[in-house]
């Protein structure tokens, strides 16, 4: 089923779409011939899609998926750009514009429900940090990467953020300092995305992964991400300490005492979420 978010109800075509199946919600940008900038207009409805879904029970995992010849380009530099002739040459919305992207890349990681990018195509810039901000990405044999603001004289210090904590430090400096397009399999082999996908198919490929999460404890599913990012944070000790305290937790959850039993007597476990 595909639902037009509120805002737009209005328009025929969406900047963001979603469907849901079976407990997988699928966002998928929706401007094509803008080649899915974040413009003020997109950011605003991705962060409406993903609060709305935060608070969705139904909901177990997020695709994050795209139309056209771009997964994400980046930041619109044409908007951007119109800003430069205003009285404080633009300082303000820039501020307000790179806070509200970062908020963005953040509520992604906030989320209960894992995000899984599906990238059939390029991302760039912003684009490529949107798909290290989310939890797994899946990238057909054909797409692309690369964070090439140094070319144009804007460093991507914002992607730079979800970057270096997806990918090793001298393969995203190098990706930075370079501007350099990237293969999928040098993305695959850096980290940055988790599998390789035939060209036009990292969407099925998401999906895949998104139904085997699916089939979990969302309660689990909730605790383990919550935590992944927690602790990775943490020097080693505070880490396995604050990890410590939530397996107790875990383990007096009901689904874990019906996991254990399931596993014991050999039956498939029936989640509570609980």
């Amino acid at each position: 089923m595909s639902m037009p978010l509120p805002a737009e109800a209005a328009t025929a075509e969406p900047i963001v779409k979603r469907e849901d199946l079976s407990g997988i919600a699928v966002l998928t940008l929706n401007r094509p011939k803008a080649r899915n900038t974040l413009s003020d207009a997109t950011i605003a409805a991705l962060r409406e899609a993903l609060d709305r879904i935060a608070h969705d029970p139904a909901t177990c995992a997020v695709v994050l998926a795209a139309e056209g010849p771009a997964f994400c380009a980046g930041h619109d530099l044409k908007e951007m750009t119109a800003h430069r002739s205003d009285q404080d040459r633009g300082r303000a919305y820039y501020v307000d514009l790179f806070e509200r992207c970062s908020a963005l890349m953040q509520a992604i990681v906030r989320l209960p429900q894992p995000v899984i990018a599906a990238v059939d195509t390029t991302a760039t810039a912003a684009g490529c940090q949107l798909v290290a901000s989310c939890d797994l990405a899946v990238a057909a044999k054909s797409a692309h990467f690369c964070t090439p603001g140094v070319n144009i004289g804007l460093f991507c210090s914002t992607p730079m953020v979800a970057l270096s904590r997806n990918v090793g430090r001298k393969h995203a400096m190098e990706m930075l300092l370079t501007g350099d397009m990237i293969t999928a399999e040098d993305a695959f082999r850096m980290g940055l995305v988790n599998r390789l996908a035939e060209p036009g198919c990292a969407r099925e490929e998401a999906l895949v992964l998104a139904r085997k999460i699916a089939e979990k404890s969302r309660l689990v599913v909730k605790t383990g991400k919550e935590t992944f990012y927690r602790q990775v944070e943490m020097d080693l000790a505070d880490a396995y300490r604050f990890a410590g305290e939530v397996m107790v937790e875990n383990m007096l959850a009901r689904d874990a005492e019906e996991g254990v039993s399931a596993f014991v007597e050999k039956r498939a476990p029936r989640w509570e979420d609980r």
